[in-house]
């Protein structure tokens, strides 16, 4: 082996080495996505160890819900490869970056500006992509100002010049000259000057070497000479080179979280049951969700490297409250002089008011600052004003109403925003038997017609006036299947209805009315599973070839949904100690797991995965019973 190659290799495997010690701090600093970290880490390590083999941007795409790490991530990144001199974050949103600046409009102008060198390594990011969109919500094409050399970009790196704005350069010469002609004289100041933006545009686009106030200082006709020979030199290397960089797309794709943030009103699911939810999303719902926003080939010019971040565990916010807590107090102590120990109790009141696990970990943040913030500097004035002296310790927990300061023997209440926690209680004895109730009958029918528990069924919710439950999402609704969510959805009236007769019983079904009239129409008018099978629908134009008397299928839909509320009546009336069960559960914790679920109704449920009906089996039996058939 000779000795060029020895030297490569040890390059290599130094800088395979720097890699494995990066993804080891960074997963000391960002809790709950280890394996985020390494997906990263392994798409960037061709880029980083033998950029030379680098012909095109490496696109990294990093899709999350608001407040999971993402940008957090590749800033603390860019600073660990020591590219934090090479590195361009910009807010697509077309807000940030010198808004009022010609440059702004482009990415190459931003890139041009920054210490990113043209044909060298660099790290860029896109934010907030979900912001800039191509087409609206028809698949019309928007106009789009600002950043279109994006695409340009992420094609191959390589920018040509803006054409338009020599163009323009051009014109505006050409006007100038004119009217100094018609005012028959040589005022200079007639005379086309380039303004400043327009020099560095200029500057840029033709790759000068000319400082900037010297370009200004040009005459029209320089300009024009300097125009001319760009276009008529063939040689000239007139792209701008950047395909040797790292480029971070990262965004918001609300669209595909969609279904399961509002399952949950955004707040209140537990955390590991959203965790594990948001852990299922997969390229494919990432890529639907793009297709609503763009155009299909800009999608892929995109690519196919899509991390997606889940929300984090429960696990996860307990160690960002543990390292909060012990900033708070280490902060704080070094001020006053006192040590601060925070019991366990303060770190569970923490969890309880600032953990929303649709929101990310800003509300977390948020919480921890307004509760320890004030909180250990009132503590710390209190035992000082008593006579703590330097380097005495004092405790600090919590009731579920304020923290509590302990020092000596003594304690002193402290006013603690613990509001949310408060709220999720529910304390009115009427208003926990409703909730109790409704949800109770949503959970029941919902397990004895899928066989599964509920995710989660909640009256303790803060985001709302009201409880929720909380189901697995399937692949594929079969007629049956979107017949027992109708009826799922009605189960929560029917409850109602069944204990506390027809004058009590209250608004709170309207949302579940809404969604399963929704189901109902599109089975019938969209699906073809009703008495028709032409698709009906409002249409505007012309050009749609759809059924447009959509007020026939009214009287269907509404024979759907009373049929499926007696079936719900049925169903809970035949299991009415399984109902006051899980109405007792729901009165006494607020709650029901899914294990808790079995235990209380009694019932044999499958567990909470994605489930399919039978397609293999009837496949298997139709194979057998067809030559009968054919026989007879």
């Amino acid at each position: 082996m000779t000795t060029d190659s020895l030297e490569l290799r040890e390059q290599l495997a130094q800088k395979n080495r720097q890699l494995q010690e990066i993804a080891a701090r960074l997963k000391t600093e960002l809790f709950g996505i280890d394996p985020i970290i390494d997906r990263v880490i392994d798409s960037v390590r061709a880029w980083y160890v033998l950029p030379e083999l680098v012909a095109r941007p490496v696109i990294v795409c990093l899709w999350g819900l608001t407040g999971t790490g993402k940008t957090q991530l590749v800033r603390r990144l860019a600073q660990l490869l020591c590219f934090y001199d090479r590195f361009v974050e910009v807010q697509m949103d077309g807000f940030s970056n010198g808004a009022g600046w010609r440059g702004a409009q482009s990415i190459s102008g931003m890139l041009a500006q920054s210490g990113v060198r043209e044909g060298e390594p660099g790290i860029l990011v896109l934010d907030e992509f979900q912001r800039f969109r191509t087409i609206d919500n028809k698949r019309g094409e928007l106009r789009v100002e600002r950043y279109q050399d994006v695409w340009a970009l992420l094609s191959d790196g390589r920018l040509p010049p803006a054409l338009s704005l020599l163009g323009d350069i051009e014109s505006s010469i050409a006007e100038a000259a004119f009217d100094a002609e018609r005012a028959e004289t040589t005022d200079a100041k007639l005379r086309f000057k380039l303004r400043s933006w327009e020099a560095q545009e200029l500057q840029r686009n033709l790759k000068l070497d000319e400082p900037l106030m010297e370009i200004m200082a040009w005459t029209p006709e320089e300009i024009q000479e300097r125009l001319r020979a760009f276009r008529e030199n063939g040689q000239q290397r007139w792209e701008t080179d950047y395909s040797r960089l790292l480029v971070f797309v990262c965004g918001n794709l609300d669209e595909a979280y969609e279904d399961l943030a509002t399952s949950v009103d955004d707040c209140d699911s537990d955390a590991d049951i959203f965790h594990e939810l948001t852990g299922k999303l997969s390229v494919i719902d990432v890529k639907q969700a793009l297709n609503k926003r763009f155009k299909p080939e800009q999608v892929a010019r995109l690519g196919n490297e899509h991390v997606i971040y889940p929300s984090l565990s429960r696990h996860a916010y307990e160690q960002l409250i543990e390292q909060g807590c012990e900033r708070y107090a280490r902060e704080t102590g070094s001020r006053c002089g006192l040590r601060f120990e925070l019991d366990a109790s303060v770190r569970e009141q923490i969890y309880a008011n600032g953990v929303f696990p649709a929101q990310g970990t800003r509300p977390l943040f948020s919480s921890l600052h307004a509760i320890l913030g004030a909180g250990l500097a009132k503590a710390a004035l209190w035992a000082l004003e008593r006579g703590a002296a330097s380097g005495e310790t004092v405790g600090l927990t919590a009731d579920g109403r304020s923290l509590v300061a302990h020092w000596h023997g003594q304690s002193q209440a402290i006013a603690a925003p613990f509001e949310i926690n408060r709220l999720r209680q529910r304390n009115n004895a009427d208003f926990r038997a409703l909730l109790s109730v409704h949800e109770a009958g949503h959970g029941l029918v919902h397990a004895l017609l899928f066989g599964r528990a509920p995710q989660e069924i909640k009256i303790h919710v803060a985001s709302f006036e009201g409880g929720y439950n909380a189901y697995t999402s399937r692949k594929v609704w079969s007629r049956r299947n979107l017949l027992d969510s109708i009826c799922t959805s009605l189960g929560g009236r029917a409850a109602e209805l069944l204990v506390f007769g027809t004058e009590l019983s209250s608004g709170g079904a309207e949302s579940d009315l809404r969604k399963a009239t929704e189901t109902a129409a599109r089975m019938i008018r969209h699906l073809g599973h009703g008495a028709r099978i032409g698709r009906s629908d409002v249409s505007t134009n012309s050009e749609d070839n759809l059924c447009t008397d959509v007020e026939v299928s009214n009287a269907a839909i509404e024979a759907m949904l009373q049929g499926e509320h007696a079936r719900a009546t049925g169903l809970i009336e035949t299991h009415r100690d399984a109902l006051l069960a899980l109405v007792d559960e729901l009165m006494e914790h607020g709650q029901v797991t899914p294990a808790r679920f079995a235990v209380v109704v009694g019932l044999p449920l499958g567990k909470p995965e994605d489930v399919l009906d039978p397609y293999a089996q009837s496949l298997a039996q139709f194979r057998v019973e067809r030559p009968e058939r054919l026989r007879a």
